[in-house]
């Protein structure tokens, strides 16, 4: 009886130390894809193998959720280069943490590969796509390196000069960015970010599409600079806090489709800096829920081209704030529905009988004047603000005017599906 016992207790040992070995101790993974066959599928038996690692043709590394590829902390884990190469079901860990070297848990260059169903943990960027077109990522869950501040870390997915690609249901946390840069034609469907810099950020890039994706607690949501009709859909976009946070934002900005999306307690809901860029590419706000933010919509300048239908507008501190002394009147305001409207409906046609006024009265101490906006929502200057509205002491602004205001709530919001399903 005590032989069995014995071995048992042996091979828990061994089974202990392999687990806790370091990775240039553990057994390479590359003899194992050198010998897979071209079209073949290469599912490891269970455990842990060193990188680097690298594919170079066409093969499916199948993980099945029991292997995992580590380097040692230096350079990239796992090397793909070429056309229909699937990746899957594998834990991916210990990147180096050169930004220069865009150290990653996959580096990407290629057409048609897959890459779904991995864990990333401990890597500086998660999946960098390099003119990688026609490809999937998908169902993966990502986080960058847990010793380095924000600032610090890496992009959790960087699609750069690649097209037509597919990113969906993936988890993201703890990253910097997910960030599309020079790049056309992507879908970006029902993905979570949170805890992140960016939740998704559009560089250049024009003509894609972000679909029901759901961010939390980052310092942005979603952020489009440079970059011609791309469109913004059923996306939830809430607490985005701090001295710069936006829930979305835009800079030269043009032909940008933001339609049923929940903009939800952020400290700005939306931001315009120079958008649209292009002046016959109007920029149209559809069916969005502007709700619970610090300003619902903030113009870095007195600025044209934007157009607001059929949004509500629900218990934000500030309705418009635009820099510089400017108003949001030169952009179209047409049926939305505003918590705020005092107006009546005595006709019954869900059309307030007057037009939505949106004045800047004391208020405008704190958007002309930064140091002041300490005090925003303070006991003083909302006094000074009542005292204001009741025996005019200075000139209002008019910030913007809907003709036709709705009296309910028009916008349907965004819904969307939970990432990973």
């Amino acid at each position: 009886m005590r032989l069995p016992r014995l071995a048992l207790i042996v091979a828990a040992a061994l089974t202990m130390r392999i687990a806790a070995a370091p990775a240039a101790q553990l057994p390479p993974l590359q003899p194992l894809i050198d010998a897979t066959p071209t079209g073949g599928t290469l599912s490891p038996p269970p455990g842990r193998y060193a990188g680097p690692a690298r594919i170079d043709r066409a093969l499916t590394l199948d993980g099945r959720g029991e292997v995992t590829l580590e380097n040692d902390g230096n350079g990239t884990v796992l090397a793909i280069e070429g056309a229909g190469i699937t990746v899957q079901g594998m834990t991916l860990k210990g990147s180096g943490a050169q930004h220069e070297q865009l150290d990653a848990a996959i580096r990407a260059r290629g057409r048609f590969l897959i890459i779904k169903d991995n864990r990333i943990e401990n890597c500086l960027f998660g999946i960098d796509f390099q003119q990688t077109h026609n490809s999937v990522i998908r169902r993966n869950t990502i986080s960058s390196l847990d010793d380095h501040v924000l600032p610090q870390k890496g992009d959790a997915i960087r699609l750069w000069y690649s097209n037509d690609n597919a990113v969906q249901d993936n988890v993201i946390s703890g990253a910097r960015d997910t960030v599309v840069w020079y790049s056309t034609g992507n879908k970006v469907l029902r993905n979570t970010m949170t805890g992140g810099q960016y939740g998704l950020h559009f560089m250049y890039a024009h003509d894609n599409l972000a679909d029901g994706n759901a961010m939390r607690g980052n310092v942005v949501g979603i952020f489009v600079m440079f970059g011609n009709r791309n469109t913004l859909r059923n996306n939830r976009i809430e607490y985005s806090q701090g001295p710069s946070g936006i829930g979305i934002g835009f800079k030269e900005a043009s032909g940008t489709a933001v339609e049923n999306n929940d903009v939800l307690g952020n400290a700005v809901g939306m931001y315009f800096d120079a958008s649209p860029y292009e002046p016959d590419l109007s920029n149209a706000m559809t069916g969005n829920r502007f709700a619970f933010n610090g300003i619902a919509t903030h113009f870095h300048s007195d600025w044209e081209g934007n157009a607001f239908r059929g949004n509500d507008f629900i218990s934000n501190h500030a309705m418009v704030v635009a820099d510089g002394g400017g108003t949001a009147r030169r952009n179209l305001w047409d049926g939305n529905h505003y918590d705020t409207y005092e107006g009546f409906d005595r006709n019954r046609d869900g059309i307030g009988d007057t037009p939505m006024e949106a004045w800047s009265w004391a208020d405008q101490l704190w958007m002309d004047l930064k140091e002041a906006r300490f005090f925003r929502g303070s006991p003083a200057l909302e006094t000074i603000d009542f005292m204001e509205r009741l025996v005019p002491f200075s000139e209002p602004r008019l910030m913007l005017r809907d003709v036709s205001p709705r009296m309910k709530r028009v916008a349907g919001g965004a819904a969307p599906s939970g990432a990973g399903q």
